[in-house]
């Protein structure tokens, strides 16, 4: 048996770790456009995959309000918002429940997504509502830009749905949002 050149079987191991990575990039591209990794909303193109991205993005959108609601909960002393913490509490965990099954039974993972980092909003001031509101308003218009383009890529009669709703309920409830910093806050 003869040997190969060097040359030939460094490039062969070259060119098969090119071909891996490729394969394992086309296989895999959840891990590589996600809302946080890239720091945007974009979840990338219509694939076979953007309905999982969007699962994820919507996951951790959701506990990006819970963890605001949290501190508005703690620290806020108006009676409205610390309704309105209380509200997000209880209802955005069935939210996630439900798309954890979905990527679950759709996609065989039951990995957790991480937290997001959302804006610590302080000791309680005048201006602490303010700061919980300005918060919510960008986390809403946020949610915004990705239900409106999931509705742009996705075929799921399923995501279709939950896109519908969340996008009326984003844009019902920032409306109040903004009403209630006009009318507390002149702005």
């Amino acid at each position: 048996m003869s040997k190969m050149p060097l040359p030939l079987a460094v490039s062969l191991m070259i060119i098969t770790g090119i071909i891996g990575l490729s394969v394992g990039y086309y296989l895999t591209p959840e891990y590589r456009l996600t809302m946080y990794e890239k720091n945007s909303m974009d979840l990338g193109r219509a694939d076979r995959w953007v309905d999982q991205r969007y699962i994820n993005a919507m996951i951790a959108h959701h506990r990006a309000a819970m963890l605001l609601a949290e501190q508005a909960e703690q620290n806020s002393q108006r009676q409205a918002i610390k309704d309105l913490a209380k509200k997000i509490l209880s209802d955005e965990p069935g939210a996630i429940a439900e798309l954890y099954e979905w990527k679950k039974a759709w996609y065989g993972d039951t990995r957790q997504v991480a937290d997001p980092l959302v804006s610590q909003l302080g000791t309680y001031d005048e201006k602490y509502d303010l700061r919980f509101l300005n918060a919510l308003i960008s986390h809403h218009e946020e949610g915004l830009l990705m239900t409106k383009e999931i509705l742009t890529k996705s075929k799921r009669t399923e995501i279709l749905n939950n896109a519908n709703a969340v996008d009326v309920f984003l844009s019902d409830t920032l409306k109040v949002f903004k009403d209630w910093r006009s009318e507390w806050y002149k702005i």
